[in-house]
């Protein structure tokens, strides 16, 4: 199973793809999509819908997890964030990927053990498990690479079918 994880964001879209069988999870590529600051949003919309929709279709992903989001204390980054993801959304949808969704504890909790776990321990993780001579960077990739760790993990778990009806 090819998985495509997925960090969203407006300025940096962390993305990994992951090969996971019986066997294990191989990590297949990694990287980020970035959009240039002071930008018109529609063109930043637009950087990560060309950019996504080549990496689809070079790594070929049969499902996508993506993280849900989670507002803090900005409510304006939140929603540049938010159409952000409704670009991802509907352009793995156009392109035929199946879509799974995940919080931030349940990523934490399928990778570290522990769904309030720092974002260093989340790292380390997703180091030791893929077997990599480096972390994952930025730090948009390496969530990334958890999200898709969580779906590799929880998929074909009752839990995972609880939180992804569709």
């Amino acid at each position: 199973m090819r998985i495509l994880g997925i960090d969203p964001g407006l300025a940096t879209v962390g993305w990994a793809v992951l090969e996971s069988d019986r066997r294990g999870i191989t990590p297949v590529a990694f990287g980020a999509i970035t959009t240039p600051a002071h930008t018109d949003i529609e063109s930043r919309l637009l950087i990560i819908k060309q950019d996504l929709e080549e990496i689809i279709k070079k790594y070929q992903p049969e499902e996508m997890a993506i993280e849900e989001l989670f507002f803090n204390t900005n409510i304006t980054t939140g929603i540049a964030v938010a159409e952000a993801r409704g670009v991802i959304l509907c352009t793995a949808h156009a392109l035929g990927v199946k879509i799974s969704e995940y919080t931030p504890l349940q990523v934490k909790q399928a990778v570290v053990g522990y769904g309030r776990a720092e974002k260093q321990q989340v790292i380390s993780m997703v180091t030791t498990i893929l077997k990599l001579k480096s972390p994952p960077k930025p730090d948009d990739t390496a969530d990334a690479v958890a999200i898709a760790i969580c779906h590799s993990q929880c998929r074909g778990s009752v839990m995972g079918k609880y939180f992804n009806q569709r």
